[in-house]
């Protein structure tokens, strides 16, 4: 019974547990803002959201490191424009690095089997891999890359890269 003040005292300090309601009420706000902020900075991208088979939205990415350095955001991912699961972004770098910074992110899937290789974690990216920095126009002039497409947009910091790195994804479906 000593662990009732315990409880109490962590919830009244807002220390909730992850995942609850609240935690997916502000994910799907955010993600809503992040896609709004896409689409007003290149229109270009109503084609990829409209004809892709799926999409992951992370509306907020941190990021740092000095030589060794890492990311992680987590977002909606959408099939067909429905809410369909959660994912996680895990990064990590190796080489000349300094500093921090956010970004947000979203992928999109061309094809049902993209979508099925990044629920399954086979999706992942290299150091060949490349997001394109969003801009007016990028989304005119991308295309898709086995299947897939990233785009990027900074919020906010500043960092020196000159780094190899990684991205994976975890996934979990909404029920």
């Amino acid at each position: 019974m000593r662990l009732w003040p315990l409880i109490v005292l962590c919830f009244s300090f807002g220390f909730v547990p992850k995942g609850n309601c609240a935690d997916t009420q502000r994910l799907e706000s955010e993600t809503a803002v992040t896609i709004k902020e896409f689409l007003q900075t290149d229109p270009g991208l109503k084609a990829f959201f409209s004809r892709a088979h799926g999409y992951a939205v992370f509306p907020k990415v941190a990021k740092g490191g000095l030589i060794l350095g890492g990311a992680y955001g987590e977002g909606l991912v959408f099939v067909n424009r429905k809410l369909v699961g959660t994912s996680r972004l895990k990064q990590l770098t190796l080489g000349f690095q300094i500093g921090g910074q956010t970004y947000s992110q979203i992928v999109f899937f061309k094809t049902a089997d993209a979508f099925k290789r990044f629920t399954k974690g086979e999706l992942e990216f290299g150091a060949q891999a490349s997001a394109v920095a969003l801009d007016a126009g990028a989304g005119t002039n991308v295309d898709y890359e086995n299947g897939v497409s990233v785009f990027t947009m900074a919020q906010g910091g500043l960092m020196y890269e000159a780094a190899l790195a990684g991205q994976v994804f975890t996934y979990r479906a909404i029920h």
